[in-house]
């Protein structure tokens, strides 16, 4: 089972590799915020390319020591993603996982995943229609990069009188602290 493009090779967790793949730019920090109702983990992405990419999947992954593990004994979770595939990516895409019952995150405070070292992984992966080709990229936040009680601002430009969407890429990092 698993989608072929997910398989990654022991050892090569080599993250940090710089906040884009060339063709998507990620928000600087993820969000923990009020969402429909409930609370969600939020980051987001904007597609940097003219290029169409096509059949986008996201996963994301927790990852945390092991209980009472050494140091290098690490969990990966996966975290349920509220939509984690779209058929055309869009200019922009919010990436949210709803922290619900079943969610690891449920009970967790900043404190306690600092405590088990947690950080979250980031895998994309599409297809380019341009240059035929699947395309990956990978990311990742650290607990000092999720903004507990924080909304993402508004990116999008008015409509052009053209009827054109845009976004503005400088606010991709920008959000409101709860006061």
């Amino acid at each position: 089972g698993g989608h072929p493009g997910w398989s990654v090779p022991a050892g090569s967790w080599a993250w940090g590799l710089g906040a884009s793949g060339g063709w998507v730019s990620f928000s600087e920090v993820a969000v923990v915020a009020p969402y429909r109702g409930k609370t969600a983990l939020m980051f987001r992405i904007v597609n940097k390319k003219r290029n169409e990419i096509v059949e986008m999947e996201a996963k994301v992954l927790l990852a945390r020591r092991k209980r009472g593990g050494e140091a290098t004994d690490r969990d990966f979770i996966t975290l349920k993603l509220e939509r984690d595939r779209v058929v055309f990516f869009p200019l922009a895409w919010t990436i949210v996982h709803p922290i619900d019952d079943a969610s690891p995150l449920n009970t967790c405070s900043p404190d306690d995943l600092r405590a088990l070292d947690a950080e979250l992984l980031i895998l994309l992966n599409g297809f380019d229609e341009t240059f035929s080709q699947t395309v990956h990229t990978r990311s990742s936040y650290k607990v000092d990069e999720i903004v507990w009680g924080a909304t993402f601002r508004n990116m999008f430009n008015p409509l052009d009188p053209d009827g054109t969407v845009s976004v503005d890429i400088r606010k991709l990092h920008e959000v409101d602290r709860a006061s």
